[in-house]
C-alpha cells in the first residue's frame, strides 16, 4: 500500500506548541473499559463478547490447520492493543448476523471503516481488519448472516430473510452496532465513516450509498459485483461457451497464447511497450488472428475455440463481455465442466429452485436473464440512478476496477459509470465521484500491471480536504502473491504507473523513466503513432 511519510522537519513542527494538543484531541482516551461493552444494549441483537486484546496476540479463529507455524496469524503480529467486540444481530426471527468491531485502545484517529466480503460471504473478513486498525481506525466486519464457503447459495434455500441480510441489511446493522460501540468506548461517535472493499464488498458499498445514504461519508467500491443478477448471467455465459461443444473449450496454454497475442497487438496503445494493455477499451483484438492454419497445437485456436473467445469478449445478449487482456484469470470461469458455482447455484438453487431437474445447458440467455432480475434485483442490485440521496448529503464515491479482472468484467463498472454520471449535478460529478481503471490488474489485486494503491488513504484525504483525486499512483509488487504459506513467486521488475480518473488514461510522453509518474500524462486522446500493431 502507498503511504505518505512525514519529513523530519514537519514532524518536529507538528510536535511543537499547540500541535501536541491537537494530536491529543484527535486520539481521545477511552471513556469506558472494553469489558463494559459486553453490557451494551443493542436493538435486535446482543454483544456476545468484549475483551481487550494484547499487542500482537490476536489469533484468527477457523484457519486451516495445515499452515506452517506462525504463517496463519502473520497479518496480526504487529497489531496494537485493541478492544474486540463480538455481537450477534437478529433483525428478523431468521437472522443470525455475526459482527466484529475492533477499537484501537490508544491513538484512535476519530474515524470508522467498514469492511466487506467476497462472493456469497459467509465469514468475517478478519485479515482486512488489520491494516486499518494499525493506522488508527476503528473497523468492523460481518459475515452477512450465514456461515459457509461462499461458493454456493444453499444457505438461502427457504430463507428469504437471510437473502435480504446478505443483500443489504447485515452491513447496515453492522454499521449501527459499530457506531454505538465507538460512542460507548470513546465517549463520542466517529467524525467520519468510510467503506473500503472489493468485489461483493464493492457492491455492498454501492448498496450502502443506495439504501442507507447516511451510513458513510466516503465509499471505495472496487470491482463491484453489480448488478449482481446480471453478473450471474455473465458468469453462466462464460462457463457455457467452452462447454457448448466438445471442441469449444480453450485450454490454459491456449488461453495464454490468446493473451500474448492480445498484448502484442494492443500493448502500444498507451505509447509504451511494457507487457500491459493500457487501453483495453480501444483494443480491437480478434482471436481469429491466431486461428490454426495447420495442425492444432497450444499456440493456436480451432474455429470453435475462436467462437468461444469471441463470445466471451462480446458477452451474452444485452450484457457486456470481458475486455481483451483478461484471459489469464478467466480460467476460473471457463475451465470447469460446468459454470462457476457461485452463479450456477444462484440459478439451480434459488431462481429455478422449484424446478426439479433443471439443467443449466438449457439456459436461455434472454428470457432467463430477466427471470434472474425478477427474482433478486430488488434485493441484490444497485441501480445507477439510486444514489441521489448519498450525493445530496455530500458523500464521496471512489470506484476502481482492474482491466484484466477475469471474474467480474471491468466493462460492468464502465456501464455503471455511464448510467450514474448523468444523474449528478456538474458540481457532484466534479467533486464527489471518480472511477479509476487499472491496466493489467486482476480481480481486486494481482496481475501483470500495478495493482497496489491505497484506496482508504485516497477517500480519507478526499473526505478530509474536499479535493477530489484526479490521479492515483499504483505499484506492482516485485513478486507475485499467493496463498498464506506458499513460496514467494518469481521476482519481477518493479512497475509504477499513474491511474487517471476515467475517461482519461495514462499516456507515455515518449521519453523519461517509465516508472516515474511524471513520464505520463492523463489524456482522453490516443497520441499519434500509438497503434495496435
Amino acid at each position: 500500500m502507498r503511504r505518505t511519510l512525514l519529513g523530519t522537519g514537519l514532524l518536529r513542527g507538528l510536535l511543537s506548541g499547540g500541535a501536541v494538543a491537537a494530536l491529543t484531541a484527535a486520539a481521545p482516551a477511552a471513556a469506558a473499559d472494553c469489558g463494559d461493552l459486553a453490557k451494551m444494549a443493542l436493538d435486535g441483537g446482543k454483544v456476545t463478547s468484549a475483551e481487550l486484546v494484547a499487542p500482537g496476540a490476536f489469533q484468527q479463529p477457523g484457519l486451516p490447520g495445515n499452515l506452517p507455524p506462525g504463517v496463519a496469524n502473520a497479518a496480526y503480529r504487529d497489531l496494537p492493543q485493541f478492544c474486540r467486540v463480538q455481537a450477534t444481530l437478529t433483525p428478523t426471527s431468521d437472522s443470525d448476523i455475526k459482527v466484529e468491531v475492533w477499537l484501537p485502545a490508544k491513538g484512535w484517529n476519530g474515524k470508522f471503516v467498514g469492511i466487506g466480503n467476497g462472493i456469497w460471504a459467509g465469514q468475517l473478513s478478519y485479515s482486512q481488519l488489520a491494516d486499518p486498525l494499525k493506522r488508527g481506525y476503528a473497523v468492523a466486519t460481518t459475515d452477512t448472516g450465514h456461515t459457509g464457503s461462499g461458493m454456493t447459495a444453499d444457505w438461502a434455500i427457504g430463507h428469504p430473510e437471510k437473502l435480504v441480510d446478505f443483500g443489504h441489511r447485515a452491513v447496515h446493522q453492522m454499521v449501527v452496532t459499530a457506531k454505538k460501540s465507538i460512542a460507548t468506548f470513546y465517549g463520542s461517535g466517529p467524525k467520519l465513516s468510510y467503506w473500503n472493499s472489493c468485489s461483493t464488498g464493492g457492491r455492498q458499498g454501492l448498496m450502502a450509498a443506495h439504501r442507507y445514504p447516511d451510513d458513510f461519508d466516503a465509499i471505495s467500491a472496487m470491482a463491484p459485483a453489480n448488478p449482481m443478477t446480471d453478473l450471474m448471467t455473465q458468469s453462466m455465459w462464460a462457463g457455457w461457451q467452452p462447454n457448448r461443444d466438445p471442441g469449444a473449450k480453450v485450454s490454459v496454454p491456449k488461453m495464454a497464447a490468446v493473451h500474448r497475442a492480445a498484448v502484442a497487438q494492443c500493448d502500444k496503445l498507451d505509447g509504451l511497450e511494457d507487457g500491459v494493455i493500457g487501453r483495453p477499451d480501444a483494443c480491437k483484438f480478434d482471436p481469429a488472428t491466431i486461428q490454426c492454419t495447420g495442425a492444432d497445437n497450444d499456440q493456436c485456436l480451432t474455429a470453435p475455440q475462436v467462437e468461444t473467445m469471441r463470445a466471451i469478449y462480446h458477452g451474452p445478449p444485452g450484457l457486456p463481455g470481458w475486455p481483451a487482456g483478461s484471459e489469464m484469470q478467466l480460467g476460473a470461469l471457463t475451465q470447469g465442466p460446468q459454470p462457476f458455482p457461485v452463479a450456477l447455484t444462484y440459478f439451480s438453487m434459488l431462481v429455478f429452485g422449484d424446478q426439479q431437474g433443471w439443467d443449466w445447458k438449457t439456459f436461455d440467455y434472454q428470457r432467463d436473464m430477466q427471470r434472474s432480475r425478477e427474482y433478486g434485483a430488488d434485493i441484490l442490485n444497485v441501480p445507477a440512478d439510486g444514489l441521489k440521496a448519498f450525493f445530496a448529503r455530500g458523500g464521496k464515491l471512489l470506484m476502481s476496477h482492474g482491466w484484466s479482472d477475469g471474474l467480474i468484467p471491468a466493462t460492468n463498472s464502465l456501464g455503471f459509470y455511464d448510467r450514474l454520471r448523468p444523474t449528478l449535478t456538474s458540481e457532484q460529478a466534479s467533486n464527489q465521484f471518480r472511477l479509476f481503471m487499472a491496466p493489467g490488474m486482476d480481480h481486486c489485486s494481482g496481475g501483470e500491471g500495478p495493482s497496489d494503491f491505497d484506496t482508504l488513504g485516497v477517500i480519507d484525504e478526499w473526505a478530509t480536504s474536499g479535493k477530489a483525486p484526479n490521479q492515483i499512483i499504483a505499484t506492482r509488487p516485485t513478486a507475485a502473491g499467493g496463498p498464506p504459506g506458499a513460496p514467494a513467486g518469481p521476482p519481477r521488475e518493479p512497475m509504477t504507473r499513474p491511474l487517471c480518473a476515467w475517461p482519461a488514461f495514462a499516456q507515455y510522453k515518449g521519453q523519461g523513466d517509465p516508472n516515474d509518474p511524471a513520464s505520463f500524462q492523463c489524456t482522453v486522446t490516443i497520441a499519434a503513432g500509438s497503434t495496435q500493431s
